[in-house]
């Protein structure tokens, strides 16, 4: 009996979908489920950066066969655009008339959009703007937009930070409403005590912060128990003055966080609480959070509380102020001699002269400090946690926003003393809060993935140093096989890229509602507490501390369910910042090396790709070094090995290897520089 044909249509099978990462040569990679896929610049088809698209694989070879095949990852085309990761894009307007061109700024971005010159007479020819995209690229049209604002023309000397704000969308100014919020805040201290904030006032609290600080979150204070100490950490009560749903709350929420530029700061509260009611200044009553923990001898926590209070700092210190206070106590310096040392320091912004009395005191608690974290980082250096002491490189700006100099700023025993106890205290809060059965937005950090370590670990074996590391454990990620990684280059010229690459095959760190471990501190209850000035997650924090210490309140319900979605914008913010900050310190720093065209570095490679090599200086900053100018023969990549390799004389460049460059070019803006072989110039 003949089979009975079906009228039904299979369903088409789902194709792979994924966000679209383009590079300024055109190029792009998607990673799906399915694996990542290699995008030739013909098979963007009108897709822009960030978009969610859907991708069909290339059968036979593509027209990037070189690159792709020696990236060993398949080749597609973006078949559909499922959702633009954005409608605005920031570029050089040029008047071709009857129309307006916008040159996008960004090089990755795959086609200028053009607007009607009748739209936007005002605009002058070179001016940076805003546009607005009506109708993105096809096959047969290009992109159309409106211009939404003027940022300034390329001359303006601020219009690299700008372009840099406008990119990433933040925002610069407060709702009027959430403005006069802030104006009618104030603080009652002793109406505070009768609702049950502890008086800690007469106890001996100081605040220790980089010597440019403008807010102060937190502040520490320590006592002698027995053979045990008493840690204290205070921290900004902040939610006292945001209540949720509030003009206030509406407007920190949507910024998620502080953004730390070059030559400003975007804060996420008003000045009148991130710099006033808020900020841990000395001689001043303030609201705040305590987190107290008696600590043994080894490092560990016998008991703790966590409690409402109100403090009065008595004393502002810069890390260089507390380092040197440190180093005169280690000594046994008189008091004469260690005011003497601070006298060298720079005077940090909101201090006030120490007295005699206070210095002899934090000459005192410093020491200690310092002896208490070194108890604290040795136990969770002994559960695991990652130890990456990087070098952070900063342009100091002169009053006009020019760059003068490249300044770099080390890990110290101050900044460590103040690390640690930041970290028992975020960690102590996250397990306060779990075992009270209260919801928490703890701070997760991921084992690293395993095929990412795989391929770390091939190039690694091209150093002897490394040469015996057991690839089983590396590869799983056990701890304390990466921490003896770190280990070996510590102090050596490799530390640095080690460090970078070993960053770079971790997962980020991200803000959850789900308890799971923080890998990376080696800590199971983790969250964020100690700023809530600047990170919003650490004031959802603070609202379910005060749920906990004084009831739930007509909004607990609501605050709980928001958590999830506050969290996942949050950690998409922490993201954008962090990238914005990195972007303007690079521009400046790259700025200052313009004057330096045609003289010659060592650097570092860092990056190796068919296309060529990327060489970092000291001052990470990191510039192109083009195949083409590697010499006359062809090299060829070595993808599993991070290597290019030529043909004819087996030269190789790798990961690591030490190459004297000059640099050629150095574009600020684009965040760009371009060398050549020194050898060349000979």
């Amino acid at each position: 009996m003949a089979r009975r044909s079906s009228k039904a249509r299979r369903r088409p099978k789902a194709k792979p979908q994924g966000i679209l990462e383009l590079n300024a040569q055109g190029f792009g990679f998607v990673k799906t489920a399915e694996g990542e896929f290699f995008i030739p610049a013909s098979k963007v088809n009108g897709a822009f950066p960030g978009d969610l698209v859907e991708v069909s694989r290339l059968s036979g070879q593509s027209p990037d066969r070189h690159y792709a095949d020696a990236a060993r990852k398949p080749s597609a085309r973006v078949a559909r655009v499922i959702m633009r990761a954005r409608d605005t894009l920031i570029g050089r307007y040029e008047v071709a008339e009857p129309f307006g061109v916008v040159v996008p700024e960004d090089p990755s971005v795959p086609c200028d959009i053009f607007t009607l010159r009748s739209d936007a007479p005002q605009v002058n020819d070179g001016d940076l703007v805003e546009v607005r995209i009506v109708e993105f690229p096809t096959r047969n049209s290009a992109a159309t937009g409106t211009v939404v604002r003027v940022l300034g023309s390329e001359s303006d000397s601020d219009i690299a930070i700008d372009l840099i704000i406008a990119e990433h969308q933040f925002e610069t100014e407060f709702l009027p409403a959430a403005l006069e919020e802030a104006e009618r805040c104030s603080l009652d201290a002793v109406l505070a005590t009768v609702q049950g904030y502890r008086d800690l006032r007469d106890e001996f609290i100081f605040t220790i912060d980089p010597v440019d600080a403008r807010d102060f979150d937190d502040a520490v204070s320590l006592e002698r128990k027995g053979s045990n100490v008493v840690l204290g950490v205070h921290i900004a009560d902040v939610s006292r003055f945001v209540p949720f749903n509030s003009s206030l709350d509406m407007d920190a929420r949507r910024r998620a966080t502080s953004v730390y530029l070059v030559d400003r700061v975007l804060p996420m509260l008003p000045e009148r609480l991130s710099n006033g009611l808020c900020s841990l200044v000395p001689e001043e009553d303030r609201c705040t959070i305590s987190v107290k923990a008696e600590i043994t001898p080894s490092g560990s926590v016998s008991s703790y509380e966590v409690f409402p209070s109100v403090i009065r700092s008595k004393a502002r210190l810069s890390y260089e102020q507390a380092q040197a206070i440190l180093s005169a106590a280690n000594r046994a310096l008189p008091l004469a001699e260690t005011k003497a040392a601070l006298t060298g320091c720079e005077t940090p912004h909101g201090s006030l002269p120490l007295s005699d009395e206070a210095i002899s005191l934090l000459s005192d608690r410093i020491p200690q400090l310092d002896k208490l974290a070194k108890s604290l980082f040795a136990r969770r250096k002994k559960d695991g946690c990652m130890d990456f002491d990087r070098v952070e490189a900063k342009a100091r700006l002169d009053g006009e926003g020019r760059p003068q100099e490249i300044v770099y700023r080390r890990r110290t025993a101050a900044t460590e003393l103040s690390e640690e106890a930041m970290i028992l205290a975020n960690s102590l809060v996250a397990q306060w809060l779990t075992e009270r059965g209260l919801p928490c937005v703890y701070r997760v950090h991921d084992a690293p993935d395993g095929d990412a370590l795989h391929a770390l670990y091939e190039v690694l074996q091209e150093s002897p140093l490394f040469s015996d590391v057991n690839k089983r454990l590396f590869c799983s990620g056990e701890p304390h096989t990466l921490q003896d990684v770190l280990a070996r280059v510590k102090g050596m010229p490799q530390q640095e890229l080690v460090n970078a690459l070993l960053l770079r095959a971790m997962k980020r760190a991200v803000y959850r509602t789900e308890l799971s471990e923080h890998y990376g501190l080696a800590l199971q209850t983790y969250c964020h507490f100690t700023s809530p000035i600047r990170r919003y997650p650490d004031l959802l924090v603070h609202r379910m501390l005060k749920e906990a210490f004084f009831g739930h309140s007509a909004t607990y319900e609501a605050q709980r369910n928001s958590l999830s979605w506050m969290a996942e914008h949050s950690s998409h913010m922490e993201r954008e910042a962090e990238k914005a900050a990195r972007q303007s310190q690079l521009t400046k720093i790259i700025e200052y090396l313009e004057q330096f065209i045609g003289q010659s570095f060592t650097g570092i490679v860092s990056s190796v790709s068919s296309f060529g090599l990327m060489v970092r200086l000291e001052c990470t900053a990191t510039g192109s070094l083009s195949v083409e100018d590697l010499g006359e023969e062809y090299f060829s990549y070595d993808a599993e090995r991070q290597m290019l390799v030529g043909t004819s004389t087996g030269m190789r460049y790798r990961l690591g290897q030490t190459v004297d460059v000059v640099l050629v070019s150095a574009k600020p803006r684009e965040r760009r520089m371009r060398f050549k072989l020194a050898s060349d110039f000979a």
